[in-house]
């Protein structure tokens, strides 16, 4: 898997993209993730990537030649199943599209700065918007972080437990249970002793239970996106 990632400060994804599982799986060859300084692909000397919006607003809007330019070059190379932008009003980035993504060979991620980005680009180049919340950041970067995070660790060989991945919380629509370790007693603190049963089929049955009560304790609007209320 290929993600080129645009940004107009790639300073800010050096230690995101070179530490932990997203390292481990560069190493492996599992994925390669490039990011592009966007002021590369400027023509002028100062390396001018973003101008006042016409009409109305203050705030500075990235234009569509530096953009284009450098999407057109990757495009030019090799085909992306997906270009993606991440905006406030995007879709909702969520495990389900995360497990989607993981599945395609080669994404661009463009992060947007500023205002935003000229509609031009979203309406002729962007194929999906995402969010990742409801709130507003200075740049996309720590969401294209993010959302590659979550995308390489489920590629296959990326973490030493595929298990791990697949009991993640939203997975199968629920948040994850309680987790313990040992020791099984700390200061009377306890570990559930249907956990060291070595019973496992009652283990399952409760773990799925746990899950469900603790999703309709923190997540109920889970619960009734994936018909479980």
């Amino acid at each position: 898997m290929r993600i080129d990632i645009i940004s107009a400060v790639p300073e800010l994804l050096e230690s995101p993209l070179n530490h932990s599982i997203i390292k481990r799986a560069k190493d492996k060859g599992l994925v390669e993730v490039y990011v592009h300084n966007l002021r590369d692909y400027t023509h002028d000397k100062h390396r001018k990537i973003d101008d006042y919006a016409f009409g109305f607003g203050a705030g500075m809007v990235l234009q569509c030649q530096p953009i284009d330019e450098c999407i057109s070059k990757l495009c030019s190379e090799r085909h992306y199943d997906e270009i993606i932008f991440t905006a406030p009003d995007g879709q909702r980035f969520t495990q389900k599209e995360a497990n989607m993504l993981s599945l395609k060979e080669n994404i661009i991620i463009l992060c947007g700065h500023y205002k935003g980005v000229d509609q031009r680009v979203r309406d002729h180049l962007i194929t999906k918007e995402y969010t990742i919340g409801d709130f507003v950041l200075t740049g996309g970067e720590m969401p294209a972080a993010m959302m590659t995070d979550a995308i390489v660790r489920l590629l296959p060989g990326a973490i030493g437990d595929v298990e791990s991945a697949l009991n993640d919380s939203f997975q199968d629509g629920l948040l994850e249970p309680g987790v313990y370790t040992r020791p099984a007693d700390y200061k009377g603190w306890k570990v559930p002793e249907i956990l060291l049963s070595g019973n496992q089929r009652k283990i399952e049955e409760w773990l799925y239970e746990e899950a469900v009560n603790h999703t309709r304790n923190r997540r109920p609007d889970l619960l009734e996106e994936n018909g479980l209320a």
